[in-house]
Order: C-alpha cells, then structure tokens, then sequence
C-alpha cells in the first residue's frame, strides 16, 4: 500500500466477527483507517467499532453523519449479513424479514447514505458481499439466496449511479468459509457446496481479504458491476 492509501479511511459493517471483522484487521494492519460497525459498540479490537443495526434506516442515517465529522471517507465495505439453511416453507417469517431487512436493506441503506460522503470527493470504493450458493441456487437456502441475489442485482445497478463520480461498486461471493454463519452445518454439506466450486477446498478469510483489498486499491478503478465468487463457479 502506497503512503497515500495508508491514510484512506474505511467503513467495514459487521466488524465484530467473521469475515467482517477480518476484512477490518487485516486493513487496518494495512494502514487503512478503518472505522467498524456493528449492532453493539466494541472497544476489545483494533480499531474504533460503533453501534448500529444496518437495517434501520434512520440509524444507518445517524451513523453516516458522525462519520462524515471524522474526515473524508475513501471505501465502504458492507460484511454485515446473517444466513438461514431453511427450506422457505419452513422458514418462519420473522426469520425472512430478518433475512432480508439485514442482507439486503441493510447493504442499500449503508450505500444510500454513505456513497454521498464519496460523491463529494468524487472518488471512493464499495465492496458488498454476496454468496456462491446464489450462482448455485443452493436447495434449502432459497430465502437467503434471494436475499444476497437482490445484493447483486443492486450492486450491478448502483455501479452505473455512481461510476461517473469515480466510484466503484463490486459484490464478492465466497463459497464456504470457516465462520460463525456454517459452524452448525453438517460436514457432508459444506462437502457438497465445495465440490461444485472450480477450486474445491473451502475458502479462508484471508482469501476473502485478498479480494477485497484488491478491489480497494486504485488499480482497481476500472473494475466495477462484478460479482467476484471466492472460489469459482
């Protein structure tokens, strides 16, 4: 990282855990400022984690104009998400809201009111994460799968919105990553998922991060509107 991306501050939502809070630790140790987010401040990491459900609006609204007193914001990336391995016809509806209010609401809400912050400076990067079970229309996952299929779709959109002020917008889909979202999944599941992947081993996080932190860099300025799948389809 050049000394000029080592000063480049970075949103990254759903950084107490998870591939979340890996993506904040390896770009702070990078020498990103990274500001983290999640549903409950956090003070035991290495950056700042403030309080905030990405699917209320009005907090997410809130959240972008303390941010936006900090200084210029360079990326923003949207890790914050929750999963279900359920049939839809046995998926309760509280759990489809949540679904769908977290993955998808929560990722337009963050992109409506922060993109602005990278308008003005005409420039930026936003990385939103979607899954491989979308590409595979993995069976007992529909509803989470149509909730990270409208994360796509709307990433593809909202990189025509803003291209014109020199931002980018890409979503990456792991396969399968050793986190919190599959440690309750059989092994002959994830075995499955895995054999359906062009590279058939399960992900790691930091091959998340390699991504993302490509996407990141202003190498990267041309590419936008993609879905990058950890993995391979």
């Amino acid at each position: 990282m050049s000394s000029t991306e080592a000063k480049r501050a970075l949103l990254v939502t759903g950084a107490s855990r998870g591939i979340g809070a890996h993506i904040a630790s390896a770009a702070a140790a990078a020498g990103y400022e990274v500001t983290g987010v999640a549903r409950s401040a956090q003070d035991r990491m290495p950056f700042p984690i403030l309080a905030c459900d990405v699917a209320d609006d009005n907090a997410v609204r809130d959240l972008a104009k303390t941010v936006s007193r900090q200084g210029p914001l360079w990326g923003i990336v949207n890790a914050a998400g929750v999963a279900a391995m359920n049939m839809a016809v046995t998926t309760p509806a509280a759990r489809v809201r949540s679904l769908v209010e977290v993955n998808l609401l929560g990722t337009i809400y963050v992109c409506q009111h922060f993109a602005p912050l990278l308008m003005r400076r005409k420039e930026g990067r936003i990385v939103n994460f979607s899954t491989i079970a979308v590409s595979l229309a993995l069976s007992g996952e529909s509803v989470y799968v149509a909730s990270k299929a409208g994360v796509e779709a709307f990433t593809r959109a909202f990189a025509r919105e803003v291209g014109g002020f020199g931002i980018t917008a890409n979503c990456v889909a792991p396969g399968p990553i050793d986190t919190d979202l599959i440690a309750k999944v059989p092994d002959e599941a994830i075995a499955r998922v895995v054999n359906q992947q062009a590279i058939r081993r399960k992900g790691t996080k930091a091959d998340v991060w390699d991504v993302v932190s490509l996407l990141l860099r202003d190498e990267a300025r041309m590419i936008t509107g993609e879905v990058i799948h950890v993995g391979g389809v």
